[in-house]
């Protein structure tokens, strides 16, 4: 299995499509880094300006943390957009390619096939959050250092410079969670097709709609948006609250992994029963 999944991570890094997400992030993160850089006064944050009026900050407020948190905030939402461009071409991509017949005549058997890619699809949105990490966390401190970070939500925390880091490192590993569950519906749509730009674009369409549907306040939706994963994508939020709701942050960690095994395993299912004709 670990031969397969090295061959299946040599076919992802092999095209350009993969390096896509690391470039995007790495320009949008360096460019938000050198604006603030170059454009911040001695206000503490963009945010903070509105309270300067009734409370008194002190220290070094305009920290990495904070850029950081500003950064991840403003890049997460388009992360599922960098990740389905591999992951609608992990199988479709194979008979786009021609080699689906050569593929499955190896002597491996199509669970084999489908688990590697799947993995493979897991560890490329892990190295894809990492990188992010680089770039927001680890860029941020080099730049404007370290200090206390002050979380806007239904109301204001200031969490001390030696509380930040944990939580960090948890709301990157909740996102990988998360940006696996976008990868693996990728991976679906692609088990369904030969061309890898339907499932590309049909997940980028799905993630839309029910982004859509779960901002607009109609009671027809609001009885529909506990089921649509993409109201859990963003439990990482909770490690920025004091104290941590970890009953929420179990629920939805616990929805997402759900629909991780549901796409992952229609996608076995379908697989497994597919005429290979070319």
């Amino acid at each position: 299995m670990l031969t397969l999944i090295s061959i299946e991570l040599y076919k992802i890094f092999k095209k350009w499509r993969a390096y896509i997400g690391f470039i995007a992030i790495t320009l949008l993160a360096s460019l938000i880094n050198v604006a603030i850089y170059l454009t911040a006064d001695n206000n503490p944050s963009f945010a903070l300006r509105s309270l300067g009026d009734q409370f008194v900050f002190a220290g070094n407020l305009l920290n990495g943390y904070a850029i950081a948190n500003l950064t991840l905030q403003a890049l997460y939402i388009h992360i599922p957009f960098l990740i389905v461009l591999v992951g609608g071409d992990l199988l479709a991509g194979e008979a786009t390619g021609g080699t689906y017949r050569m593929l499955v005549t190896r002597p491996v058997s199509r669970f084999e096939i489908v688990t590697s890619k799947f993995i493979a699809a897991v560890i490329y949105t892990g190295l894809l959050i990492v990188w992010l990490a680089v770039m927001t966390l680890g860029l941020g401190l080099l730049i404007f250092g370290t200090g206390p970070l002050v979380a806007f939500k239904t109301k204001v925390v200031i969490f001390a410079a030696n509380d930040v880091l944990w939580r960090f490192m948890a709301a990157y590993a909740f996102a990988t969670l998360s940006m696996t569950v976008v990868i693996t519906l990728a991976f679906l749509f692609s088990s369904l097709v030969e061309n890898a730009i339907g499932p590309i674009v049909t997940t980028m369409a799905v993630i839309i709609i029910f982004l859509i549907i779960s901002v607009i306040d109609i009671d027809l939706f609001d009885a529909v948006k506990p089921y649509l994963f993409t109201n859990y994508l963003t439990g990482w939020s909770y490690f920025f609250d004091d104290p941590v709701d970890y009953h929420a942050l179990m629920k939805d960690a616990g929805v997402l992994a759900l629909h991780i095994a549901l796409f992952y395993g229609a996608a076995l299912y379908i697989f497994s029963k597919k005429d290979i004709l070319s």
